[in-house]
């Protein structure tokens, strides 16, 4: 029997979340619950949907994997000449979205992409696979070729070229460092009437938790 994309629905009944238990830092809640996540052994717990907006104003996403957390900076690797690389060089405003089925959960986060340093994306590179080096090395990331030949072919050469020698990454590839300027943690719950707690960061450096209607 054809199931219709209407009827699918369930009860989120996993969990609650209230502002007398919610972190005062929106950093420490975020490592609390991607904790929770990495020990529930969510699928990808690090993946995260990227959405970045052309200069035209369109919006485009894409699912891309969490490296780093570092001095409350959120941080991802790509190619710079990729489609989020080209418009992030235009437009440095950025949206995360992280969702743990499991958990009933997601957060999502506003703020701003800069290019991480060369020494931060260095020492990334160098700890890659192998493969994954040449992969980033030989990639024209979000631009059309002809066919997977095409690519599988451009990495068996690069491997052979490289053979003994280090790799070394290469310059349109590195990171991206996320600033937020807003984050909002959703809970699932039962009919439909979801948790939904956001932080706005204030002048002194705090952050302000507002609780928002489902």
């Amino acid at each position: 029997m054809e199931v219709r994309i209407s009827e699918i629905r369930k009860e989120y009944t996993k969990g609650k979340l209230t502002q007398c238990v919610i972190n005062d830092n929106p950093f420490r809640q975020f490592e609390e619950w991607l904790n929770e996540a990495i020990d529930s052994k969510e699928d990808e717990p690090t993946a995260m949907i990227v959405a970045t907006v052309s200069v035209e104003g369109h919006p485009s996403t894409r699912t891309v994997l969490l490296k780093g957390l570092d001095n409350d900076k959120f941080i991802f690797f790509t190619n710079y000449e990729s489609r989020k690389g080209r418009q992030l060089a235009k437009n440095p405003y950025i949206s995360l979205s992280f969702v743990w089925h499991k958990l009933e959960r997601q957060i999502h986060i506003e703020g701003r992409a800069e290019k991480c340093s060369d020494k931060v994306s260095d020492t990334y590179f160098a700890n890659r696979p192998y493969k994954s080096k040449i992969g980033a090395r030989i990639s024209p990331q979000s631009r059309v070729i002809n066919s997977r030949m095409e690519i599988m072919r451009a990495f068996v050469k690069e491997v052979f070229k490289l053979a003994g020698h280090e790799i070394k990454r290469p310059d349109n590839w590195g990171g991206f460092a996320v600033t937020p300027t807003r984050f909002e943690f959703w809970q699932g719950r039962e009919n439909r009437l979801h948790d939904r707690i956001q932080y706005i960061p204030q002048k002194d450096g705090s952050w302000k938790q507002e609780r928002l209607a489902p």
